[in-house]
């Protein structure tokens, strides 16, 4: 089969199991649920680990999907022809049904009647064998009686031909048979050119892993109760093998992604190296940021955990696109290919979600805009400033060197200032040939965490004193951020508190400032608080039993361990370690005094109790 579409690929995948009895059970949530310790699904079988381990599925014991997935490890990699940070996994599973004959009698099929594949020319591998597993024969002899040439069947070690997920324990794992096929019939000329040939003629297309094992600690193994099989072929990849690319975005996955791109910056693709990289990060990350923002656990840009890893993409496919002439609306757009065109059918919650990803693309993009452009000027002038410091030196004969390194504080001031994450301003710093002090990045961000801690009020509630009018102004800010989430919405939470006794002041997470408006409606809903005269109450209970009653705060405490809680009447329920005033009159007519930016995606307000 050549020529093939992306939704042809998809189809005859899901059409050849369906025909077998297996039940499709589409895609889940690209973002990990934290239950195997991973960010993202990095696989297509991760969700389905607790039925590889014996739990019984509702949908049956033969499954298959496309199942989409997401390597942070990749990152820096994108830009060349075959690395993506979002990519699919075409799966099927036996979960303690057929086993090795079947499977191996079906990927032969699939590949030589579907996808029409010489079987003269398809290679494979088994495992080889050690001390903890046997060597691998029966798959090699099954292989043998489909048509495989036996030249064309290599044994190979655990590095090779052995499937587990590295850091996890309690997985399952077991030995796999990899299946090959040449790009070129033609033998680049060396002794043997084989699938372990350096000049990579051979290229893996799929997977079939027999988990007959359950990984422990220490790097032991013990027989699953039930044998598995795991199928994998990774979509992009046979999209391309049987189109005969070796650009995977030349598929019909990104093809209408890169004339566009090629249209509204006048640049050719492939016509400079440069240029070629900055098409493909860009395409790679949006593809990658219309995923996360439109999956069913949506995903928005922050400053921490796996929103952290969307900015940093979404801040790199600016400043890429910029660099190609791209704007905004050109972004934008971009994602509506992906949207509208490309994954229609296969996602079609990206359609239902499509103006609030559009939404959240152009908010981000605003965000970093001024920054950006602020932020690259003052790193050129870094760069510069180190250039000139080396050629004074030089001109005055002395001999101190100066290296192309930037200063961990200088990085750091690029990060809070300019919003540029570290991985960022290493990158820019390696497109000139210098390096970034990350030691010391780290140390002046450690720094900052710590003023911060105290800042916010880890000690005394953010109170610099412990007088009656500071201990009110806390209780007021207990009531504002109350305010402000019911304004904006649960995600609002607290960045910094200081207190004194003559004034608050409070720093919080929104994408935008304050309106006039909302500023008064703020305003009314603290004094109305004071006004019903609250009654401020606190208790000591588990921190379970806290967060099941809907208190909320900075925390990091376990389950059993005490927290205290203050409830402000029916307005506000938190952790917190206190003092508090007895009941909400105390306070006085609360005003805001200033509404101001404090970071990227921070705002602040002062505000005093007359």
């Amino acid at each position: 089969m050549k020529n093939i579409t992306s939704k042809q690929l998809r189809n005859a995948w899901i059409k050849f199991y369906e025909e077998r009895g297996h039940v499709n059970i589409g895609a889940v949530s690209l973002i990990g649920d934290g239950s195997t310790g991973v960010m993202f699904n990095v696989a297509g079988m991760q969700p389905l680990m607790p039925y590889l381990l014996g739990k019984k599925h509702p949908k049956g014991t033969r499954l298959c999907n496309v199942q989409g997935c997401m390597r942070t490890v990749d990152i820096d990699e994108v830009g060349d022809e075959s690395h993506f940070t979002f990519f699919e996994m075409m799966g099927n599973w036996s979960l303690g049904d057929y086993f090795k004959k079947e499977k191996t009698a079906w990927t032969f099929e699939l590949l030589t009647k579907v996808f029409g594949l010489d079987k003269n020319k398809i290679c494979a591998t088994v495992f080889e064998g050690n001390n903890s597993a046997p060597r691998d024969e029966e798959t090699a002899s099954l292989l043998l009686d489909l048509g495989i040439k036996k030249q064309n069947i290599f044994y190979q070690g655990k590095a090779d031909n052995w499937w587990e997920l590295e850091g996890t324990v309690g997985t399952p794992c077991g030995p796999d048979n990899e299946w090959f096929y040449p790009l070129t019939d033609n033998e680049c000329g060396l002794d043997k050119c084989d699938i372990n040939c350096v000049c990579h003629r051979y290229i893996e297309i799929g997977n079939d892993v027999y988990m007959q094992y359950e990984k422990l600690d220490g790097g032991k193994y013990k027989p699953l109760s039930n044998k598995n099989v795991d199928t994998g072929f990774g979509f992009e990849r046979m999209l391309m093998f049987l189109n005969g690319l070796t650009d995977g975005y030349k598929t019909d996955l990104f093809s209408n992604v890169i004339s566009y791109i090629e249209n509204a910056s006048g640049k050719t693709y492939l016509n400079n190296l440069e240029e070629t990289k900055s098409m493909r990060i860009v395409a790679d990350h949006l593809r990658t940021t219309v995923m996360l923002i439109g999956d069913e656990n949506s995903l928005t840009p922050s400053n921490t955990g796996a929103g952290y890893i969307l900015r940093r993409l979404m801040r790199r496919a600016i400043r890429h696109g910029k660099s190609l002439g791209l704007n905004c609306d050109n972004l934008v757009e971009i994602a509506k290919i992906f949207i509208e065109q490309v994954y229609n059918e296969a996602y079609p919650l990206l359609i239902k979600n499509e103006q609030y990803i559009l939404d959240e693309i152009k908010k981000e993009y605003k965000k970093f805009d001024t920054m950006l452009v602020a932020g690259t000027k003052e790193f050129e002038k870094v760069i510069s400033g180190i250039i000139r410091k080396r050629e004074f030196l030089k001109q005055n004969g002395s001999l101190e060197t100066v290296e192309n390194v930037i200063n961990g504080k200088t990085a750091f001031r690029l990060y809070d200032t300019f919003g540029f994450p570290i991985e960022f301003t290493i990158e820019m710093a390696q497109e000139k040939g210098f390096s970034v002090d990350l030691e010391g990045f780290n140390k002046a961000f450690e720094e900052h965490k710590e003023l911060a801690r105290v800042q916010a009020g880890t000690f005394k509630g953010g109170l610099q004193g412990n007088s009656d009018k500071e201990i009110a102004y806390h209780t007021a800010t207990h009531i504002m951020l109350a305010g402000l989430r019911k304004m904006f919405g649960t995600q609002t939470v607290q960045k910094g508190s200081n207190i004194t006794s003559e004034r608050m002041r409070f720093d919080f997470n929104i994408d935008h400032k304050l309106t006039v408006e909302e500023l008064a409606e703020l305003e009314n809903f603290v004094n109305n608080a004071i006004q019903r005269k609250l009654e401020v109450t606190w208790q000591e209970i588990p921190f379970k039993q806290a967060i099941k009653m809907g208190a909320y705060g900075v925390h990091n405490a376990k389950d059993d361990e005490l927290v205290k809680v203050y409830t402000i009447g029916d307005v506000d329920c938190q952790i917190c370690g206190g003092p508090h005033v007895n009941n909400t009159s105390e306070l006085g007519h609360f005003k805001i005094t200033k509404e101001e930016s404090s970071s990227s995606g921070v705002r602040r307000i002062k505000a005093v109790l007359e």
